[in-house]
């Protein structure tokens, strides 16, 4: 595991959790859009300051930043789906709202 790289994702989905663009939270940390693209992807990572000014930006813990125990690998998620499936295979009104949601979930990106 990358921590960069999983670091800089965490930082993007909460920024657009927060309805932040890239430019505001540069601004709001005080460095360039450029650098926290760098940052997002994972080729840099962050230097103390810029962590706690993350951090008050964004409205979060360290510990909420950091926690990567939601963090799984593919096949070990398709592998839970799967099984959530065959746990709901024969109640059409859950498997409606899996459906649903994962269509959903399959055209936002």
């Amino acid at each position: 595991m990358d921590i960069k790289k999983v670091f800089g994702e965490k930082v993007k989905r909460i920024r657009k959790k927060k309805n932040l663009t890239q430019e505001q939270l540069a601004e709001l940390i005080d460095i360039s859009p450029r650098n926290l693209s760098k940052i997002e992807v994972g080729e840099c990572f962050v230097k103390a300051e810029t962590l706690e000014k993350i951090l008050k930006a964004l409205d979060i813990s360290t510990e909420d930043l950091f926690a990567t125990d939601h963090i799984k690998e593919p096949e070990e998620l398709i592998n839970q789906i799967y099984n959530i499936l065959d746990k709901v295979k024969n109640d059409n009104k859950k498997l409606e709202k899996i459906y649903k949601m994962a269509k959903f979930l399959a055209n936002e990106d």
